[in-house]
């Protein structure tokens, strides 16, 4: 099975942002990421997210919150990043502390910098039918790119989604359902799989059909302890088709849509054309 190298669509993106990013005249898109607590993935992530800005001229600037922060404080936190002209985008590392509302603190994000793209009033903006302008949530903008890297047109396409959250699922299927694709509900007859289940080595080569694109977003540990996708890709190895590999699938996009994003709305808040 051939392998969708992340990593080199990636850079691709990224040398794109850079390069428009030269003719700001020295100016540069303001990132705020906010960490919250000590949790060892997260650090990491975003670790990789400031160090890999600073590459396309992007400046980050990390928050690192305490665990036990309030949730009043941490909205007077994103309220201050709103309001500040310095800040054209925000990005709140998840998963936040249990003892805070997830779908209240991303919602507080002024829609304008939401580079994440998961405020209802973004995904309200991508899905209406007056065509507003709305950021693509990230991982949404990576499967589409991926799929178009392969030349895969989605018109009349059948698609089976294999993920653990509703409002995930909804929107990505309003998503590619205007791209003219269909949703199914039977993996084998699917043409293009979509994981974002976190079970290590779930789906193998006999749930599948020859010439399948399967786009991996799962991330868990195998047995040995390493980072894996749900797919397991040496059953995959016979088989026809595509694949996005885990780690260096998925994960290196994500993080060069949502500097394309900050792009945008850098763009959108200074008019810049």
């Amino acid at each position: 099975m051939n392998l969708i190298d992340g990593k080199i669509l990636a850079e691709k993106i990224k040398d794109k942002i850079a390069l428009d990013i030269q003719a700001f005249n020295g100016n540069h898109p303001g990132l705020a990421i906010i960490l919250v607590g000590e949790k060892k993935d997260s650090k990491l992530y975003v670790s990789l997210k400031e160090k890999q800005a600073g590459t396309v001229g992007i400046d980050a600037h990390v928050y690192k919150i305490e665990e036990d922060i309030q949730q009043d404080d941490l909205l007077k936190t994103i309220q201050f990043l709103n309001n500040d002209p310095e800040v054209d985008a925000i990005l709140v590392q998840l998963p936040l502390p249990k003892h805070l509302d997830t779908d209240l603190i991303v919602n507080s994000i002024a829609p304008d910098k939401d580079i994440d793209g998961f405020t209802k009033e973004n995904m309200r903006r991508l899905v209406s039918e007056k065509g507003e302008a709305g950021f693509m949530p990230p991982v949404y903008a990576v499967i589409l790119s991926m799929l178009s890297s392969i030349n895969c047109d989605l018109n009349n396409k059948l698609i089976y989604l294999a993920v653990n959250s509703d409002i995930f699922e909804d929107n990505l299927i309003e998503i590619l359902k205007r791209q003219g694709a269909k949703i199914i509900d039977d993996m084998r007859k699917a043409d293009i799989v979509i994981t974002a289940q976190g079970k290590a080595k779930i789906i193998n080569s006999s749930m599948v059909k020859d010439d399948v694109v399967i786009i991996d977003i799962g991330i868990s540990h195998d047995e040995e302890g390493k980072i894996c996708g749900d797919l397991d890709p040496l059953s995959m190895k016979e088989k026809t088709g595509y694949m996005s590999p885990v780690p260096g699938g998925v994960g290196p996009m994500t993080i060069a849509m949502a500097f394309w994003n900050t792009l945008l709305a850098y763009k959108k808040l200074h008019n810049v054309k």
